[in-house]
């Protein structure tokens, strides 16, 4: 049995004393990571939001002149498709806006106009089935005006003043960031080439030939299936967007275009989107007529089953080559991890995963 050299204890308690740092300093290294993290969290935005603006960037950048050689052409290809990709997404997202909007404002109002016609109606039926008795109410009376208000008005005030500068603070903050991402992801889709030139400069310099192949290798398939699940999925939500509008339309049931841009908006989320969007659609309806909203309700579940067995499966699912069980747990793990980011990273995640073990497994057959 072969004794540990001096150079190996040495490291072992290195790395003991390191821990020990480590866990006896950890307030400290935690505030330096959310420092760090804070700092960089433009730069990573902006990568993430590069990555799809890339996809319309490239779409326009293939029917953009595609038989000219010239060199100006080339020159100021890049420029104009970013222009055009940029443009699409605003188009884009005024025309949500446009549908949505108004007739939120309408739901609002009408909210808030039924609120007290549904309280009185509440307290008169629960009046009614003596579940609220005079003694109770004479109680609960008695038990305000015994409670002392001016005792409770500052620490009131000094509450609401923080969560409207925490609130504003926030706002201000986030907005700074993701202005910021937006000017990152514009400089790097526009230097696009020479950031890859420089990567593969980096990575063939300090990665062997084995290592840089398999790298690429594991690059490749993961662009491949980010980009086939954004492909697939901003498809999948056009058309039950539309077919959700549509079909409401057909029905005569109020908000069909709102719900039909809610519904393709909350489609980007995979399997729960769908549903999140019909419970707040059948809220808003049900505020017109309980009627509609049940109406609503059993259109929406004939248009989720039709989408979970024909225009997922054939749109999003056929498109990563992904089984609907691995959809389903990227889904769960994703959003139980990282919310909605979660959900929406897990299945293209999944997909490379899914893709690597396949082919490992069936490298030698």
């Amino acid at each position: 049995m072969n004794q540990p050299t001096g150079r190996t204890i040495a490291l072992i308690a290195l790395a003991a004393f390191a821990v020990y740092l480590g866990i006896y300093y950890w307030p400290n290294i935690a505030g330096f990571i959310g420092l760090v993290a804070s700092a960089v969290a433009p730069l990573v935005l902006g990568l993430v939001l590069a990555y799809p603006l890339n996809i319309l960037m490239s779409f326009y950048e293939r029917h953009f002149l595609p038989a000219s050689t010239g060199r100006v052409v080339a020159r100021v290809r890049p420029g104009i498709s970013l222009v055009l990709a940029l443009l699409t997404l605003v188009v884009v997202a005024t025309g949500i806006m446009w549908l949505v909007v108004p007739q939120l404002v309408e739901c609002v109002k009408l909210l808030i106009d039924e609120v007290p016609v549904a309280t009185v109606s509440l307290f008169d039926w629960l009046e009614e089935s003596e579940l609220i008795t005079p003694d109770l109410v004479s109680s609960v009376n008695a038990s305000l005006e015994a409670f002392d208000w001016k005792s409770h008005v500052s620490d009131l005030a000094s509450m609401v003043m923080s969560g409207i500068v925490g609130a504003v603070s926030g706002v201000v903050s986030g907005t700074a960031t993701f202005f910021l991402a937006v000017i990152f992801s514009i400089f790097v889709l526009l230097n696009k080439k020479r950031l890859a030139i420089q990567r593969d400069l980096i990575m063939e310099r300090y990665l062997s030939a084995q290592m840089l192949a398999r790298v690429r290798y594991v690059l490749g398939i993961a662009d491949d299936c980010f980009h086939r699940f954004l492909v697939g999925q901003c498809t999948e939500a056009v058309v039950l967007g539309v077919l959700c509008a549509v079909g409401m339309l057909i029905l005569q049931l109020p908000y069909a275009l709102m719900i039909g841009a809610l519904t393709a908006f909350m489609a980007l989320i995979p399997i729960v989107g769908a549903l999140i969007s019909g419970a707040i659609g059948a809220f808003l309806i049900l505020m017109v007529s309980p009627v509609q909203a049940l109406v609503f309700l059993i259109f929406i579940v004939v248009l989720q089953q039709l989408e979970g067995d024909l225009i997922y499966p054939h749109v999003v699912g056929s498109s990563i080559q992904l089984p609907g069980i691995w959809v389903l747990a990227a889904v769960t793990v994703g959003g139980g991890a990282f919310g909605i980011a979660g959900m929406f990273v897990g299945v293209p995640l999944a997909a490379v995963a899914y893709r690597l073990l396949r082919n490992d497994v069936y490298a030698g057959k």
